[in-house]
């Protein structure tokens, strides 16, 4: 309540307060209760004290209203401390409380919250229940504050991840633009080395006209080191059966592509490329596990469609796998096609030893020779006397003449020896020789007057440039019993050593001559005749003309198979 006094001059003269201070104002503040008396001077002097009054009231004891819900508030506290005081009858218990009770006190917010929890929840007021009260506000107000905290938190992360997200677009955008330069470049490089290549060719028309005896000039025949993608279409046997069993993977290459054979769970041949789809890492190192095979790297496994099924200490992604290749097992081999087209035929037949014959030997051996070339001198037998003079032709006479007819278009029967010999596609080599008494050839007479043979295949694979996997395999129509000799097959491989080593000292060096722009089809003659339709149908391929891949419906014209003069 407030009232104010004014007291004036009159008759009966200047009022106490008056004389006080005759010039300056004057408050004087009683508190009485709940009011205050304010006595103020004349108004006579207002004007000129007005910089005093001024400074008097700013220096006057501040005044706080007192609402009806403080008053409430304060009513809380003190029926706490009088119902402790009831409670424990003693006077020491009662100032503890009331010590308590203005501690919780000290945060107007948190004892407001702490007069609604017990209002709202109707909680007897005692001093227990209210500090239980208390630790309830302020564990709720913790977690609001935790709340506010990990929120302001989230959009700091998140305004720092957006930022790194704009810096990586940036650098992206960088890298993008050096790829894009680097293609180019390469672009420019590869068309640069075409031209090299083109320019330094043995086949090209320029070099041709340089260097006599060229391949090409007279007889268009060509050798090359590269391996012509059409060569691809075309079923290859890469193993024998019997040499993949169960738990096993054998690596191999094939057109300059590693790969990796081995049996699934059915027992089945499978092939898939022998580079993990995770870090590039060959898989053969690794095992096989229940017909899968595993990367020996991170333990990841394919099937035989070379899909990925596991990707230990990660979350599987589905839809990884590797390249596997078309498949089949028949007479004894396992056969791959490497090619884009969709397979054709069966490679049946193409392998099998002839009716009758027994097979005696399986062997595989890396040969650092481009598989043409090899092919080549394995059709060529006019060279065995000259060659082989310290294995299979040793003490054979050199003949006036060798000749070699043909029966059909990639076969026929060599003169003066008793052999029949046959070339395959797209690598494959045939030969049945024809034997007085085991271990020597007559001369003079055809394969087919003779009592014993012994045939051979050889399948030599293009493995990468320069280089061929030859697999060969030997049966013959009589000595069965030899192969149950101990150590035989050990026998046959020092033997196929020695004769292949006679040939490898004269085709590796034919190779380096290539290397370095000489000629192998300088002059060809009648003997070569063979090998002239092996290049003949090699040189065709890689100009893109059809070719069968079964032997008997390969056919040339005239000029393709170069019918020399006998």
């Amino acid at each position: 309540m407030y009232t104010s006094t004014c007291s004036t001059s009159g008759r009966h003269g200047p009022s106490v307060l008056h004389k006080v201070s005759e010039k300056r104002r004057v408050m004087d503040v009683h508190r009485r209760g709940g009011g205050v008396t304010v006595v103020c001077s004349s108004q006579s002097d207002r004007e000129a004290e007005s910089g005093s009054l001024q400074t008097v009231v700013a220096s006057a004891p501040q005044i706080r209203f007192r609402k009806a819900t403080d008053r409430a508030r304060d009513q809380l506290a003190d029926l706490a401390v009088l119902n402790e005081r009831l409670s424990r009858a003693d006077g020491v218990e009662a100032a503890r409380a009331r010590r308590r009770v203005d501690f919780m006190k000290r945060s107007r917010k948190t004892w407001a919250k702490v007069y609604d929890y017990v209002m709202d929840n109707d909680v007897e007021c005692t001093l227990s229940a209210i500090e239980e009260a208390n630790l309830k506000v302020l564990q709720m107000l913790d977690e609001q504050y935790k709340d506010r905290s990990s929120i302001d938190s989230m959009k700091a992360t998140l305004e720092s991840l957006q930022t790194q997200v704009e810096e990586a677009q940036d650098r992206l955008q960088r890298t993008q633009k050096n790829i894009d330069a680097n293609v180019e470049r390469v672009n420019e490089l590869k068309q640069t080395a075409r031209i090299l290549e083109q320019s330094f060719s043995p086949t090209n028309d320029i070099l041709q006209e340089q260097v006599p005896g060229q391949s090409g000039k007279k007889n268009g025949l060509q050798s090359s080191l590269r391996l012509e993608p059409e060569l691809k279409e075309h079923w290859f046997a890469v193993q024998f059966s019997s040499k993949l069993e169960e738990n096993m993977m054998i690596p191999f290459d094939l057109f300059n592509e590693p790969w990796v054979l081995f049996r699934d769970s059915e027992g089945k041949a499978a092939c898939v490329k022998d580079e993990c789809a995770h870090r590039g890492c060959p898989i053969s190192p690794g095992k096989v596990i229940d017909g899968e095979v595993a990367c020996p790297y991170h333990g990841w496994q394919y099937d035989a469609n070379g899909s990925c099924t596991k990707m230990p200490s990660t979350k599987m992604c589905p839809g990884i796998k590797v390249k596997a290749l078309p498949i089949v097992e028949v007479d004894g081999l396992v056969w791959v096609w490497p090619g884009a087209q969709k397979p054709v035929g069966s490679p049946e037949g193409l392998g099998a030893p002839p009716e009758g014959f027994e097979l005696h030997a399986e062997i595989e051996v890396e040969v650092p020779v481009e598989h043409g070339l090899l092919i080549e001198n394995l059709l060529d037998l006019a060279h065995a006397p000259f060659t082989h003079t310290s294995t299979f032709a040793k003490g054979w006479p050199i003949p006036d003449i060798v000749k070699f007819t043909a029966n059909k278009a990639l076969s026929g029967v060599w003169h003066p020896y008793p052999i029949n010999m046959e070339f395959r596609p797209p690598c494959i080599t045939v030969s049945t020789i024809g034997l007085a008494q085991p271990g020597k050839i007559e001369r003079d007479v055809t394969a087919e007057d003779c009592a014993n043979h012994l045939h051979q295949i050889h399948f030599c694979l293009p493995s990468r440039e320069g280089h061929t996997r030859l697999l060969y395999r030997m049966s013959m129509d009589f000595l069965g019993w030899l192969r149950y000799v101990p150590g035989i097959q050990n026998v046959w491989k020092h033997v196929a050593g020695q004769v292949l080593g006679e040939d490898l000292v004269l085709v590796v060096g034919q190779q380096d001559r290539l290397k370095r722009g000489g000629d192998t089809w300088a002059h060809p003659v009648s003997y070569d005749k063979m090998a002239v339709r092996y290049r003949r149908w090699r040189n065709r391929i890689a100009e893109g003309g059809h070719v069968s891949q079964t032997p008997v419906e390969a056919s040339m014209s005239a000029g393709d198979l170069f019918e020399l003069e006998e």
